[in-house]
């Protein structure tokens, strides 16, 4: 932990507080582009979430009339909600500039781009999602990232032998 009791987050931000991290993401797509966003929340949500209670492994972004929202991020019960508490995986509503989601929802329709959530974080008190515009890999890109890894690793072994 930073100096302060905040810790560093996905940049090495102070002041961010890491939630939830969709570590999947990486392994499945290529990330083109990378955008923070707000969240539409309610107060349970928000109070989960600063409990810990979430999950991106199978949450995506998709454009609805002129917005976007988050699908299938799943964000744990509040117990002391009880009666006004939320649906887990409800559609919530991104918070973004309108040029950028113009341009983010035409790459979506036209190109086969996806958009997908990376990191869930907290930033000066403030729930954020750090989203990608993302790439499916084929098998072969696949195959090329451990490829790559496993070169790498081999070459840091070499280098501390010595």
């Amino acid at each position: 932990m930073a100096s302060g009791g905040k810790s560093k987050g996905p940049g090495g931000e102070p002041g961010v507080k890491v939630i939830a991290e969709n570590r999947r993401a990486r392994f499945d797509y290529t990330v083109d582009e990378k955008l923070e966003a707000g969240l539409e929340l309610t107060g349970s949500e928000v109070k989960s979430l600063r409990e810990g209670i979430a999950n991106l492994s199978d949450a995506y972004a998709l454009p609805k009339g002129d917005e976007l929202f988050l699908h299938n991020a799943n964000i744990g019960s509040y117990k002391a909600a009880s009666v006004f508490d939320h649906l887990p995986t409800r559609g919530r509503k991104l918070l973004m500039h309108r040029a950028e989601i113009d341009r983010w929802t035409a790459k979506v329709r036209e190109r086969g781009y996806s958009i997908i959530p990376l990191v869930l974080y907290f930033k000066n008190g403030r729930a954020k999602v750090e989203l990608g515009l993302c790439r499916g890999k084929t098998h072969e890109d696949r195959r090329q990232d451990i490829k790559e890894r496993e070169t790498k690793r081999e070459m840091d072994r070499a280098m501390r032998r010595r």
